[in-house]
């Protein structure tokens, strides 16, 4: 399912080292969620006004993840995120993990929650911190 379009999405690219492997030989399921973390915060990062990355923090409120194919060590897989409408101070943020071969390793929502970051109260959302997020 590829980003509406509407939404801006990020990308990032990661690799699977030896400590991501699990016992049965594929990445840990706490690694995609690490994966997940990384590309949101990423995107954040780099589409974030200076002054909102300084105000505001996110938290998340709820992960979901569905594991499709096993990444393998060595691989690398392309993390690529997009958010949702937001709700309050709700913002849904969707991740899929895509392999080098084209095929989706995994599929992840994350509800995230807007804190003032000086009194780490929720926050409605803000129109000009949505903005950059939406086409």
């Amino acid at each position: 399912m590829p980003p509406p379009a509407d939404r801006t999405s990020f990308s990032l690219q990661l690799r699977a080292e030896a400590a991501d492997i699990d016992e049965l030989g594929h990445v840990n399921n706490a690694v995609y969620l690490r994966w997940v973390q990384a590309v949101a915060v990423a995107h954040w990062q780099a589409v974030a006004a200076p002054e909102h990355r300084d105000r505001f923090i996110w938290v998340v409120s709820r992960h979901e993840i569905d594991y499709r194919a096993a990444v393998l060590e060595g691989e690398t897989v392309t993390a690529t995120t997009w958010v949702g409408t937001p709700s309050g101070a709700r913002f849904d943020r969707h991740v899929e993990i895509i392999g080098e071969d084209g095929r989706l390793r995994a599929r992840a929502l994350t509800i995230w929650a807007l804190l003032n970051a000086e009194t780490r109260r929720l926050l409605r959302v803000p129109a000009a911190v949505a903005a950059p997020f939406l086409r």
